[in-house]
């Protein structure tokens, strides 16, 4: 459907109500949003108890934090019309946040307005209405320690478990879903099933109703709610630090000269100003950071390529890693790349064994090939690494085989430059890390 017609018909967004809901072994977070005269949400968040401070969960600082949460959850029901207005029922933004999430609504939905034909500037892309005096929320003064780790069963979140290694007695993990590769990751890493902190997010049907109809659908900041989340179960839990496992290059742009960027919510620019808002407006002296910040996907794929215990179960693959039993597609462009960034460390066989089969013979992904190098119109949308780390490590690639290359590696040997300049060694000092963590990085990453 016209954005602009959508915009004109449906002219407000209303997040209307938060509940939260204190059973017996778990916490239940609703949500109650409406777009008048189309249709009302009630989606849901529901989080296992697992040792959690039980006082600190009926609050006002509790309610600050799950308001602030429904501002996130709420932009994958705001994105079906795109509303002007969006009025604010249950709680207040001053001038500063309502900047703050104009900004987080404009760049953490770039894909889906690039996808979309959506030219609109940031400024009038949504404007915040709030209906109810603010509260203040002082900050709580406790004695926090430990760490909330949140893991995808991929390979950078496990870089993350092994560099973190020694801080487990006093951590937990965290996933949202029922993947199986997450669990399998945590208790590779040590982690009993009551340190793993599990979270069931349950979307609203309403929603895919629209979409089968053919209102505004696409790729939202999911890190953002990720972010907020486990800001609000450290809190829950008395915790310190959420290491989070974004790489450097997470920051780079899908579109060149645009910024467009799939892994916006994962960059440091959303890092730094979720630090900032935290520190102003939910206040619970928890800091939010990534482990992995001051390196490259390549150096991750270097240092993962050493942890043979997570190789026969990682999965990043967003289709196979939901099938049962999971698998690489191994027809996706996340396949495709990370079959490329470790292709230095660990071709040929132990990547064949991993993922099936040998995807440099696979001609028919020459195409997403070409777009993971840099060569076709844009990068492909899937969080996946820099134009210069791919083409390092088809040339260390290249370079290894004594031999006849495979279809898409002599592609790249016929066309294109080489790159020689040694990435391994890069480290990006612009980071959050307290310096007790960036010590065990840069003594993995600066020997």
């Amino acid at each position: 459907m016209d954005f602009n017609e959508l915009r004109n018909t449906y002219k407000k967004f209303v997040y209307k109500d938060y509940e939260i809901i204190d059973a017996d072994d778990k916490i239940i977070i609703k949500y109650y949003f409406e777009i008048p005269g189309l249709t009302k949400f009630e989606p849901s968040i529901e989080m296992l108890k697992k040792n959690f401070i039980i006082e600190n969960i009926n609050t006002k600082f509790t309610e600050n934090l799950v308001f602030n949460l429904g501002m996130v959850e709420a932009i994958s029901y705001f994105k079906a019309t795109c509303s002007p207005e969006f009025v604010i029922e249950c709680g207040n933004l001053d001038e500063d946040q309502q900047k703050w999430f104009r900004k987080l609504f404009y760049l953490g939905l770039g894909e889906f307005r690039f996808i979309n034909k959506i030219k609109v500037e940031e400024d009038e892309f949504v404007k915040f209405i709030s209906n109810k005096e603010s509260e203040k929320i002082e900050t709580i003064s406790r004695d926090l320690d430990g760490i909330i780790i949140p893991i995808g069963g991929g390979k950078d979140s496990n870089v993350t478990l092994d560099l973190l290694k020694d801080y487990k007695d006093k951590s937990y993990v965290f996933r949202i879903g029922s993947r199986e590769v997450p669990l399998k990751s945590a208790e590779i890493a040590g982690f009993k099933r009551d340190e793993i902190i599990e979270v069931k997010r349950t979307i609203d049907k309403n929603i895919l109703d629209l979409n089968s109809k053919g209102f505004l659908n696409g790729h939202t900041p999911f890190s953002a709610m990720v972010a907020f989340l486990t800001y609000l179960i450290a809190f829950l839990l008395g915790k310190k630090y959420i290491a989070l496992s974004n790489e450097d290059s997470a920051n780079e742009s899908n579109i060149v000269g645009e910024k467009i960027n799939h892994q916006y919510s994962k960059s440091l620019e959303f890092e730094n100003d979720f630090r900032w808002y935290a520190n102003k407006y939910l206040k619970a002296d928890v800091e939010y950071f990534s482990m992995l910040r001051p390196i490259s996907e390549l150096q991750i794929a270097m240092l993962f390529s050493k942890l043979e215990k997570f190789h026969p179960i990682f999965n990043s693959c967003n289709v196979g890693s939901k099938s049962e039993p999971w698998k690489w597609c191994c027809n996706c462009p996340k396949c495709l790349f990370v079959y490329t960034i470790l292709s230095p460390f660990l071709y040929k066989e132990k990547l064949v064994n991993i993922f099936g089969e040998d995807l440099f013979e696979r001609e028919d992904l020459l195409k997403t090939f070409i777009e993971l190098c840099g060569y076709g119109e844009t990068k492909p949308f899937e969080c996946v690494g820099t134009y210069d780390e791919i083409r390092y490590a088809i040339t260390k690639t290249i370079e290894k085989i004594d031999g006849d290359l495979p279809t898409l590696l002599k592609y790249y040997d016929d066309k294109f430059e080489k790159v020689n300049s040694n990435l391994l060694e890069y480290y990006n000092e612009n980071n959050n890390l307290p310096e007790e963590f960036e010590k065990i990085l840069k003594g993995k990453i600066l020997k």
